[in-house]
């Protein structure tokens, strides 16, 4: 798996050896308090790399780190995951990123990357996104990218404190992506001119 590369930020992909970047990175905004998301802990970072990495070696999962170019930091995580084959279609999930690097080009960025990854690399016909339906910021970033919303699926998952969680199902397909590559990339140039 390679390492996806782009202006500001690189993907590159999640290593063992990531568990204390990736827990200063959650750190900053103590985001494995989050009710909506899963971000490692002390107590869970072990379980948080073997699932990815169980995942990566089945070919199901591919799981990265966010970097900051400049500096090398670590600064949150994201994967493909779901992945079908057979029928091009996957789900960019798993993604958080340090409380003081939200709402700036970091998501934009690393979103730009994967969906370029899936469409132009892998070429997927559909690349989907779920969140909890109780999670309002990320619904809007995944609405800002160009997805379209596609419903809600009741009790989708059971979250670590017990909860039954709705999830919203967004997508964006083949025929869309050169409109939202365009945009995306429109939102990047504006967010380099800051």
């Amino acid at each position: 798996m390679d390492t996806l590369e782009g202006h500001r930020i690189s993907l590159r992909p999640l290593q063992l050896s990531d568990a204390t970047a990736l827990l200063n990175a959650a750190q900053d905004g103590e985001l494995w308090n989050l009710t909506v998301t899963v971000v490692p802990s002390p107590t869970t970072i072990d379980g948080y790399l073997k699932k990815a990495l169980d995942g990566r070696d089945a070919g199901t999962v591919l799981p990265f780190v966010i970097v900051l170019n400049e500096t090398g930091e670590v600064i949150g995580s994201t994967r493909f995951w779901k992945i079908d084959r057979l029928n091009r279609k996957l789900e960019i999930g798993s993604s958080w990123i340090s409380a003081r690097w939200q709402k700036t080009f970091v998501n934009t960025e690393a979103k730009y990357l994967m969906l370029r990854h899936a469409f132009d690399g892998l070429d997927c016909v559909r690349v989907q996104f779920t969140t909890d339906e109780n999670n309002q910021k990320s619904r809007h970033a995944i609405l800002r990218l160009g997805a379209q919303q596609e419903g809600i699926v009741r009790h989708e998952r059971i979250m670590p404190d017990g909860r039954k969680r709705n999830s919203v199902r967004f997508s964006i397909i083949d025929d869309e992506w050169p409109s939202v590559r365009s945009n995306l990339e429109q939102k990047m140039t504006e967010y380099s001119l800051r």
